[in-house]
C-alpha cells in the first residue's frame, strides 16, 4: 500500500512536471530519492521514463484532431498541412535520436544524480530570464508552425538533443531554442508537446527494452498506475501552461528552476560535510 501512495505522488510529479520547463525527470530522480520506493532500482530507472507515456496520452488526447491527418472534417489543404507538421516533428527530432540512441547508457551513468540535476536546474532557469529579457518588446517572427523552416527546426532539435542531459527539461530546452530564433511562446509550447510524441516513445522502448519486459504482477500493476496519474495530472498542466503563456513569460520558471537548484546544491553538500 506504501508503494501504491508513492507511485501516485510521482505520477502526480510527472504529470505535472512534464510539460512546464522545469524538468520532470529531474523531479522524479529528486522525489524518487526522498521517498525511495521499496522496488528494484532497475525497475525505477525505467519507471521514471516509462511514466511519461501517460503525459504523452494528454497530449494525443487533447491535440487529437490538430494531430491526425485523416480527420474527415478537415480539407485536403489542411490534411496536408498536418502532414507537413508530422514532417517538420521528424527533422527536429533527428539530433537528439542520433545522440540518445547510441550514448543513452553513458549519459544516465553520468548525469543521473541529483548534483548535475541541481546544476542543468539552475544554467536553464537563468537561460530562461536571459532569453525573456532579450525578447521584451519584441515581435515574434514565427506564429505558426506551418512558418517554422528547416533550419529552425534543426535548432529546435539541437536544443531537444542537451535535454538528454536530466535536468535540463526537454520541454524547457526546447521553448528556450525556439525563442531565441524569434518564434512566439505558444508555437513554441505547442511545437514542443508534438516534438515530445516520438521523443519519449522512442525513449520509453529503449528502457523497456533494457528492462526486458521482465515485470511482476506488482510492477507491471504500479507502472500503469503512474502512467495513469500522468495523464490526468498533465491534461490540467498543458491547459494551465496555454493559459499562462497567453499573458505572461516564462521567467517565473527560470527563478523557480534556479532556488530548487540552489537548494539542491545546499542539501548535497550538506549532506557530504555530515558524512
Amino acid at each position: 500500500m506504501l508503494d501504491v501512495l508513492k507511485v501516485i505522488i510521482l505520477g502526480i510529479v510527472e504529470g505535472i512536471t512534464e510539460w512546464l520547463p522545469v524538468s520532470s525527470t529531474g523531479h522524479l530522480i529528486l522525489v524518487g530519492d526522498i521517498l525511495k520506493p521499496g522496488l528494484s532500482d532497475e525497475f525505477m530507472e525505467m519507471f521514471n521514463v516509462v511514466i511519461q507515456l501517460g503525459a504523452i496520452m494528454a497530449v494525443v488526447v487533447l491535440y487529437f484532431h490538430k494531430l491526425n491527418p485523416f480527420s474527415p472534417t478537415k480539407t485536403k489543404k489542411q490534411k496536408m498541412l498536418t502532414w507537413q507538421m508530422w514532417v517538420k516533428v521528424v527533422i527536429a527530432s533527428v539530433p537528439a535520436a542520433l545522440i540518445g540512441l547510441p550514448f543513452n547508457d553513458i549519459l544516465d551513468e553520468l548525469f543521473y544524480k541529483p548534483l548535475p540535476v541541481a546544476v542543468m536546474l539552475i544554467v536553464y532557469g537563468v537561460l530562461f530570464i536571459i532569453v525573456e529579457n532579450r525578447n521584451a518588446g519584441s515581435r515574434p517572427s514565427v506564429k505558426r508552425i506551418s512558418e517554422l523552416t528547416v533550419p529552425m527546426l534543426l535548432i529546435i532539435g539541437a536544443f531537444q538533443m542537451l535535454a538528454l542531459i536530466p535536468g535540463t527539461s526537454r520541454s524547457g530546452a526546447t521553448i528556450v531554442g525556439a525563442l531565441l530564433i524569434g518564434i512566439s511562446r505558444e508555437v513554441a509550447a505547442e511545437f514542443t508537446f508534438f516534438l515530445a510524441i516520438p521523443a519519449m516513445c522512442g525513449a520509453s522502448l529503449i528502457k523497456l527494452v533494457k528492462f526486458g519486459f521482465h515485470f511482476t504482477g506488482k510492477e507491471f500493476g504500479l507502472l500503469m498506475l503512474g502512467c495513469a496519474v500522468s495523464f490526468a495530472l498533465s491534461i490540467a498542466a498543458i491547459r494551465f501552461l496555454m493559459g499562462y503563456i497567453k499573458k505572461n513569460d516564462f521567467k517565473v520558471f527560470g527563478y523557480y528552476r534556479i532556488i530548487l537548484g540552489g537548494i539542491i546544491v545546499i542539501t548535497a553538500v550538506a549532506q557530504m560535510l555530515l558524512a
